[in-house]
């Protein structure tokens, strides 16, 4: 009991070290929920993930488009006719382009996220409204861009896009952007994605009394109960999204559809395409204003209306041109329409980029040579500098131990490596040996060491200046780990875990291995 008492910081680290390597290599770990964590991509010999940087992929930096009127006096008019009002003074701008919110009884925001609108478009419209304001700037409120993050993430899941991250970023100087890494995806396909805002609707396009055709809408996102997934079609099916509309809204949509013929006894042929000035009335699926399909209602559907057992159990298909079609219009449904665009076009201020799954081995390969390179350069300094095995062999492998440690926490939470990680690691077997260094040279700069005693006091001082330096070393990196700055931010935690890592146990282990070998 009194050898385990007195090299407890030794056995420590054994244990936290075989509880690292399981994370590393454990099957169970692999086959676990880590492996396939939003972000990640598994190395395969171990648990270890890889983010963008080290798997290829496309990563998308963009502001949103919009801009903003603060402190906007409401003076009792609801937010439905303020946006109303504040589009009706701006072209090409419609109410979907417009977001109201609230901040008190009778003030709040005023968003329009159309492209090409400008602040003092947005203060004119106000004031031709008859609105006042504080100021209007350009730039979106923070509510939309956190719900424009969280639809984005649902849609990259529900388009399959498996290992896509997204997030918001702040510039030291306060610009704000939206940061999406998609692993092993080509940069058109996510492109194509995000850049849809996915307004999804129904609209009916039937005749009226005068010979004209009107067009209304009768079903939005919000009016479906469930969405299924999109379906190639049978024969003599085009390919489809079955969807279940809510009961609250089926008798009035069931209504609707029997008042402007679409159900009509029969049901009803659709040729807007072709003759969309004599057709029979028809549905109309509409994604970002455009129409994706134009379809009629078979006679069982329209037989079910017309008796009104439809709306007992109200389900139907949203029919398009192609399974393309259907998929995107199923994940719209699902994940939402985004408050505002991205601003990635050519003459916008967002950038893509793409990293070839090629390149991303390469990246592995260049990080693992450098470490290794790190690792050999200062073992050869410290074998110099000593000269004696029994206090240079230590030092290395305590040094070696704390990546290993950190190896297997980034593998047990599945946080993705990326150079910025690799560069922690490098970063902490400097720091690392430095302090080991300061320690072994406390203990012998004044000869041997004759006495346990003697030893734990030349200890004790060299250990107030290695955490005077780790206190300096967490401060100073502290701001970089807190705050959304990139590929900085996963520098510094890890730097900053390993400087905790040596305090804590490897620097003490190292002082019992030092005693054991050194004191009689």
């Amino acid at each position: 009991m009194g050898v385990v008492r007195e090299n407890w910081r030794i056995l420590l680290l054994v244990v936290v070290l075989t509880a690292s390597l399981f994370a590393l290599f454990s099957p169970t770990m692999a086959s676990g929920e880590g492996a396939d964590a939003p972000g990640r991509a598994s190395s395969g010999a171990t648990n270890l993930q890889y983010g963008l940087q080290l798997s290829g992929g496309t990563r998308i930096r963009a502001p949103l488009i919009g801009v903003t009127a603060e402190a906007v006096e409401f003076e009792g008019t609801q937010p439905p006719q303020i946006e109303r009002d504040v589009a009706g003074q701006l072209d090409n701008v419609t109410v979907a382009d417009v977001i109201v919110r609230p901040t008190s009884q009778s003030t709040g925001t005023v968003e329009v996220t159309a492209d090409g609108v400008t602040p003092e478009d947005l203060g004119g419209a106000l004031d031709a409204a008859g609105y006042t304001y504080d100021s209007t700037r350009d730039g979106v409120t923070e509510e939309t861009r956190q719900q424009t993050v969280s639809i984005l993430s649902n849609k990259i899941n529900e388009a399959g896009l498996s290992g896509g991250t997204v997030q918001q970023i702040t510039t030291p100087t306060g610009e704000n952007y939206v940061l999406i890494e998609v692993p092993d995806e080509n940069r058109q396909q996510v492109v194509d994605l995000v850049n849809q805002r996915g307004n999804v609707r129904v609209d009916t396009y039937y005749p009226t009394d005068d010979g004209t055709y009107a067009q209304t809408t009768v079903l939005e996102r919000d009016d479906f109960q469930s969405i299924g997934t999109a379906k190639q079609g049978g024969e003599g099916q085009l390919p489809n999204v079955p969807v279940v509309v809510r009961e609250s809204v089926a008798p009035e949509f069931q209504q609707r559809m029997i008042d402007t013929g679409v159900a009509q006894a029969g049901g009803s042929r659709c040729r807007y395409g072709a003759a969309p000035n004599s057709t029979d009335p028809c549905l109309l699926l509409i994604v970002d204003g455009e129409v994706v399909n134009a379809f009629g209602m078979s006679p069982g559907l329209a037989s079910g209306m017309q008796s009104g057992d439809w709306a007992q159990d109200p389900r139907f298909i949203l029919q398009t041109q192609n399974f393309s079609e259907a998929r995107q219009v199923a994940v719209n449904l699902r994940a939402g329409a985004l408050p505002a665009a991205l601003d990635i076009g050519p003459d916008g201020e967002g950038t893509s980029s793409f990293i070839s799954p090629s390149q991303g081995q390469q990246f592995r390969t260049n990080s693992l040579l450098t470490g290794l390179i790190a690792v050999f350069a200062v073992a050869g300094v410290v074998f110099l500098r000593y000269g004696e095995v029994e206090v240079a062999l230590p030092m290395i492998v305590t040094a070696l131990s704390e990546v290993v440690i950190l190896l297997g926490f980034a593998a047990g939470i599945g946080y993705p490596l990326d150079l910025s990680v690799i560069a922690g690691f490098i970063a902490v077997i400097g720091t690392g040996v430095d302090d080991l260094i300061i320690i072994a040279d406390e203990v012998m700069a004044q000869g041997d060491v004759n006495s346990r005693r003697v030893f734990q006091s030349r200890f004790r001082k060299a250990f107030w200046v290695i955490g005077a330096a780790a206190a300096t070393t967490i401060i100073a990196m502290s701001p970089l780990a807190v705050l959304s700055l990139g590929d900085l931010q996963g520098f510094a935690i890890f730097t900053i875990l390993g400087v905790v890592v040596g305090v804590l146990l490897t620097r003490p282990a190292y002082g019992d291995i030092l005693r054991a070998l050194l004191t009689r």
